[in-house]
C-alpha cells in the first residue's frame, strides 16, 4: 500500500530538487549537448551521446517530481498529536534487551536510512501508530516477533534546540 502523505519538510526538498533541475542542471546539460553538437559528426561523438542520454533522465525525473509534488499530501504537526504516535513523530524505542533506537516516521519520498526516517507503510510505524509513552509494541520481522517500549515521542528532531 503507497502513501501519498509527505511532510512539509520533505516536499520542500522535491520542490528544491525540482527547481534546481529545471533552472540549474537541465540548462547546463542543454548547453552542452549543443556545443557537442556543433563539433560536427553526432554518430561517433561520445560527449553529444552522453549529454542527450543524461538530458533524458533529467527530463524523466522531472516529470516524474511534478506529477509527484501533484499527488502528495503534506501532514503538519498539530498540538493535538502531542503525547501519541502519528505521521513526523520522532520516536525513541527500547528493546528487551535495553537496546534504544530513534526513528521518523514519514512518507515513501522521505526515507532515509541514515536518519533512521521509516515509511509509514513500514511494520514498526504500523505497530506505533497511536502509541504512548510506555506502550509495548509487537513488530514481526524476518527474524520473528520484536517487542519494543515507547520511551520518547517528539514532533521536533531530539537534537534540535527546543526538544527536551
Amino acid at each position: 500500500m503507497k502513501t501519498n502523505l509527505i511532510t512539509r519538510a520533505g516536499w520542500h526538498k522535491l520542490d528544491e530538487e525540482l527547481k534546481y533541475l529545471w533552472k540549474v542542471k537541465r540548462p547546463e546539460v542543454t548547453q552542452a549537448v549543443s556545443e557537442a553538437a556543433a563539433l560536427g559528426d553526432r554518430s561517433e561523438n561520445a560527449e553529444y551521446k552522453y549529454g542527450k542520454q543524461k538530458l533524458r533522465e533529467i527530463d524523466r525525473r522531472l516529470r516524474f517530481l511534478m506529477k509527484r509534488l501533484d499527488a502528495v499530501e503534506i501532514i503538519d504537526h498539530s498540538p493535538q498529536q502531542d503525547g501519541k504516535v502519528f505521521f513526523g513523530a520522532y520516536v525513541e524505542v527500547e528493546n528487551e534487551a535495553g537496546e534504544r533506537a530513534n526513528y521518523r516516521i514519514v512518507g515513501t519520498d522521505e526515507i532515509d536510512v541514515e536518519k533512521r526516517y521509516i515509511t509509514i507503510n513500514s511494520p514498526m510505524a504500523r505497530a506505533l501508530i497511536g502509541k504512548q509513552v510506555d506502550d509495548e509494541i509487537k513488530v514481526m520481522t524476518p527474524k520473528g516477533e520484536q517487542y519494543w517500549i515507547v520511551n520518547r515521542i517528539q514532533y521536533v528532531p531530539f537534537d534540535a534546540p527546543e526538544a527536551s
